[in-house]
């Protein structure tokens, strides 16, 4: 094995990692705005209001719970519907949440 370096080819070596490390310190700077960008993103999404229905959120389950004593008592679907202010599509959902947890 010949262990002899030989110094031309060594200069050139040094010189094309010094450019390959230059190069790599660009590409890292590039990845450290677009993480920051995309951290930035989440935290936008992460703080916005969800809409549409949330599910069994403390508004829903107590409106559930007054669904089942009234459900259970006897009262009509719409009776509880006008009782608690929502819709009678609303009440379905509550009547066949309570239906399958009944089945369980």
């Amino acid at each position: 094995m010949n262990n002899k370096i030989t110094i031309g080819n060594s200069s050139k070596r040094i010189e094309g990692l010094e450019k390959e490390v230059e190069k790599l310190k660009k590409v890292n700077a590039k990845l450290k705005d677009e993480n920051k960008k995309l951290k930035e993103e989440l935290e936008y999404f992460k703080k916005r209001k969800a809409s549409g229905r949330q599910k069994h959120n403390a508004k829903w389950m107590a409106i559930y719970n007054d669904f089942v004593d009234c459900y259970e008592r006897g009262m009509t679907l719409v009776e509880i519907a006008k009782r608690n202010g929502i819709s009678e599509r609303s009440i379905y959902r509550y009547k066949a949440y309570y239906e399958e947890l009944k089945k369980m």
